[in-house]
């Protein structure tokens, strides 16, 4: 199974996000900056973590992005089933739909791989991804991206 790249994106920010200095809050831009994708990518991938509940976003002075209590906690399975959708690894409803939909059993094992693939995710967390030597580097990251 391959993840998207908005949800790969998502995730890194919520990495990133997790280790910040809470005294000033990291801005989209400088989150997108960090991890080296382009600011209007990270920006729809912040709406969506905002619409989960997993970070808040304040504007103005003092602003910025900063992980709620829900999004330190919350499941990384959780999370990536709510990033990737509900959709199958194979697409056999799909235009023209495969032949062999009726009686094929790849469709329920590559199924079941990939629940085996989130149950694997499920028991952790954002803190558990950003343990060393993880988060001194995620700290240490700078933009190398302008826009």
């Amino acid at each position: 199974m391959r993840l998207t790249k908005f949800t790969d994106l998502a995730l890194r920010a919520v990495m990133r996000l997790a280790v910040s200095d809470q005294a000033r809050p990291l801005t989209t831009r400088e989150v997108a900056e960090a991890v080296d994708v382009p600011y209007a990518h990270m920006a729809k991938a912040i709406t969506r973590l905002q619409h989960l509940g997993v970070l808040e976003a304040r504007r103005g002075r003092g602003g910025g992005l900063e992980l709620t209590g829900f999004g330190r906690r919350a499941s990384i399975g959780w999370l990536v089933r709510e990033l990737e959708g509900e959709d199958e690894v194979v697409a056999c409803d799909g235009d023209p739909p495969c032949p062999l939909r009726g009686a094929c059993r790849l469709r329920r094992v590559l199924r079941e791989a990939q629940e085996a693939f989130y149950a694997t995710l499920d028991p952790l967390t954002v803190a558990d991804l950003v343990t060393s030597p993880t988060g001194p580097v995620l700290i240490g990251l700078t933009g190398r991206r302008s826009g």
